[in-house]
């Protein structure tokens, strides 16, 4: 039997918990709603709709509600052969089980706390939440945290379709393991044979994450000890007389089928690093970035950054051997104790146990970015529209000491307060503005009823790039390169432009983005570094406020999350210690 990703991602933890409960109207199979079968040979077609659908406009009603339970735990696991206390984990696992799910589909999730000492929640990272910004699961901005004990339940509909992740949204959880898979099925720009999931590419510590941030507050990150692929990789115990040390650990595998094209979706899920992926002996055709399908591009490895996507297809067609893929850490980005050791094993025979004795051709380089905007050319094309100079606003980036060290957007860094989540702030008329950190409105006007234009310079002078991530939204990137921004000299790019959720902010230069005020709500901001998200490297945007209110329907069980935690926190063990994010 072939092991798909999906299939090793939920071994440890029993069927059920990664199984979800489908609900509907119609049957569940594509096969009884397609008027075109999106098969191996067809991979753009979907039923009524195609890879050429803007799914911004149009969403499939499949009539299919797909319900979904994760349990957040603390255990003790050995991922990697090194056992390590103060693991987290959905259901058990690291990563969670897979949501899948088809375009156009309503999701039901049930996220309980079983955790003794800690709050939680989970974003859904990427999805826009077009109309359920009361789920989009960040604390002190959307909800309250989830005490120990309690049960939140999120829904939304997927209006997007492709590879994405869910992750705890509360302080630096998901460094720990608390993230997982989640696939949107739907049309794509190139035919494959098959799809084998998601593949996570994590760095990895033996020391819980809670316990580094008492060094990375200070400014300089920990260097961790090692990395996972899709939650295991192997650790030297030989002759350690470390009782931690258990060893069995093992490198993913999985195996190709000579002639066949594989889909791999991939994951960058590190706390802090950059990863140029590669497998050895083949080609990479990447189709994909974030939830944006992409007019197919070739490639021996593509340079993947903090929070990002890449789906990308495989054709197995070398000789029939064992084949090393390589996580492909980048050592000018960020260190590692043993950067070459993430690795895993493609197979053409799944009955070898050999390891590869196969060497790459890709030589690792310097970028700490993202892959080249020439080669970012969304399928679905997409000008920026008309706007004035009044919809630019720019924000620079710098640092600070408080009693620890600070990043700050315009002199302000974020610190999020729990209880008091700014959309239920909004949904009590209570007052946003002024606010003691960075808020910004966001507001249909006369001069700009469309556009918002946001600059961010990078004035810090340590030359650090930054993954920025925005959530509800997919944004063009404009504008990306070294240097101070100039309006009349920067060449901004308004011609379907790389359109994406994460885009790297260059060291000492800046990132120009552009994005539709379409989603009325209270959304974040952040770098997608956990360390530099701790330091509250982010900030809010309340867009089209008098409107959130409106298309709020679950009031009621936010408040009721905000008064469990509210009685919680007045006995919590452990206080807020960082920006909240």
């Amino acid at each position: 039997m072939k092991t798909t990703f999906a299939t090793l991602l939920a071994a440890s933890a029993s069927l059920a918990s990664a199984i979800p409960l489908v609900s509907n109207s119609r049957a569940p199979t594509l096969n009884t709603r397609q008027a075109c079968e999106n098969t191996a040979t067809s991979r753009s077609c979907w039923g009524n709709y195609s890879i050429d659908t803007d799914w911004y406009e149009t969403t499939p009603d499949t009539g299919v509600t797909r319900e979904f339970w994760l349990s957040v735990e603390n255990t003790t696991f050995a991922p990697d052969g090194y056992e390590r206390r103060q693991v987290l984990s959905f259901n058990g696992t690291v990563p969670g089980p897979a949501i899948i799910a088809d375009w156009g589909d309503n999701l039901i999730i049930h996220v309980t706390n079983n955790m003794e000492n800690n709050g939680t929640s989970i974003h859904w990272h990427g999805i826009r939440q077009l109309g359920s910004v009361e789920y989009d699961g960040v604390p002190g901005v959307t909800q309250c945290p989830i005490a120990p004990g309690e049960t939140l339940t999120y829904k939304f509909q997927a209006t997007q379709y492709g590879s994405t992740w869910y992750h705890s949204h509360f302080t630096t959880q998901y460094v720990d393991g608390l993230a997982g898979p989640m696939i949107v099925n739907g049309p794509a720009t190139a035919d494959y044979d098959e799809d084998l999931g998601m593949l996570f590419l994590s760095d990895w510590s033996h020391t819980p994450a809670y316990e580094l941030w008492d060094t990375a507050k200070l400014g300089a990150p920990p260097t961790l000890e090692t990395g996972l692929i899709n939650g295991t990789n192997t650790w030297d115990c030989t002759g350690s007389t470390d009782t931690a040390c258990v060893g069995g650990g093992k490198k993913f595998e999985t195996t190709f089928e000579a002639g066949k094209k594989y889909r791999i979706r991939l994951i960058n899920s590190a706390v802090d690093g950059h990863f140029q992926f590669s497998i050895d002996g083949h080609s990479l055709t990447i189709i994909g970035m974030d939830l944006v399908p992409l007019v197919p591009y070739a490639a021996d490895s593509v340079v993947i950054s903090m929070g990002q996507r890449y789906d990308i297809i495989v054709e197995a067609n070398a000789a029939t051997g064992d084949y090393w893929l390589r996580s492909g850490w980048i050592s000018a980005c960020a260190t590692n104790a043993n950067p070459d050791d993430i690795t895993g094993i493609v197979r053409y025979d799944s009955t070898s146990t050999a390891d590869p004795t196969t060497t790459s051709s890709v030589e690792i380089g310097s970028n700490c970015g993202d892959e080249p905007l020439a080669s970012l050319v969304p399928y679905l094309a997409m000008n920026v529209g008309n706007f004035s100079d009044s919809a630019i606003t720019t924000e620079d980036l710098s640092f600070a000491f408080s009693s620890y060290f600070i990043w700050t957007i315009n002199s302000s860094s974020l610190l999020l307060d729990w209880t008091n989540p700014t959309t239920l702030r909004i949904f009590n008329n209570e007052s946003i503005f002024p606010t003691e950190y960075n808020v910004n409105p966001v507001e249909i006007t006369a001069e700009n009823p469309t556009w918002e234009v946001y600059v961010i310079q990078d004035l810090a002078g340590i030359g650090l790039s930054h993954p920025i991530h925005l959530h509800g939204h997919d944004f063009w990137v404009i504008g990306q390169d070294t240097g101070v921004f100039d309006l009349e000299t920067g060449g901004l790019n308004l011609v379907n432009p790389p359109r994406r959720d994460v885009a790297s902010l260059p060291g000492n230069g800046y990132l120009a983005i552009a994005f539709k005020k379409d989603n009325p709500g209270s959304w974040l901001l952040h770098c997608h570094i956990a360390w530099h998200a701790s330091q509250g490297l982010a900030m809010q945007f309340v867009e089209r406020q008098s409107e959130i209110a409106v298309s709020m329907t679950d009031t009621a069980i936010f408040e009721d999350t905000c008064a469990a935690w509210t009685t919680y926190a007045g006995t919590e063990l452990y206080a807020q210690d960082d920006s909240g994010i």
